[in-house]
């Protein structure tokens, strides 16, 4: 079974239920991290905080989160140790934030893309994976860094 948590701010939810419909398209079972369901403008922070605390337990390899430009849920998942999120407008970012550095959250801006290049982004970092070879050592040094600021 193929299973991926979705989160967005307000701004997004929009393009949220897009992407989501075409998860679940795909026969992925989604776990939504959004607050749409009640009066409360849902903020980034909360979402994001959840979504990425939720990878960090290794209750889902990936997540997707949205907010008005991406740019805000990914510094606050990239806050979650262990936790690499990356900011994706297009699709060779996409895939690259997988190959290249191993990211299991992409983070897109409803502000920034609409919903049809939205949907060629998430199917690139879907059926991409992290590639290894000389970027491994890369995506350890990002650990290693993290660990570093962590004990200070």
């Amino acid at each position: 079974m193929k299973t991926i948590a979705i989160g967005a701010d307000d701004a997004a939810i929009e393009l949220k239920n897009v992407i989501k419909k075409l998860l679940e398209e795909k026969e992925y079972v989604v776990t939504d991290y959004t607050n749409d369901a009640q009066n409360d403008r849902p903020m980034y922070p909360d979402v994001a905080f959840a979504l990425a605390t939720a990878i960090q337990k290794n209750e889902f390899e990936r997540g997707i989160l949205l907010c008005g430009t991406g740019i805000g849920v990914a510094i606050v998942a990239n806050k979650v140790e262990g936790v690499r999120a990356a900011q994706c407008h297009d699709t060779f970012s996409a895939e690259r934030a997988r190959k290249s550095n191993n990211a299991q959250i992409m983070t897109m801006g409803a502000r920034v893309i609409g919903p049809e290049l939205a949907k060629n982004i998430v199917n690139a970092w879907l059926a991409s994976e992290f590639e290894g070879g000389g970027s491994t050592a890369k995506v350890d040094k990002i650990g290693y860094y993290e660990q570093v600021s962590h004990a200070k």
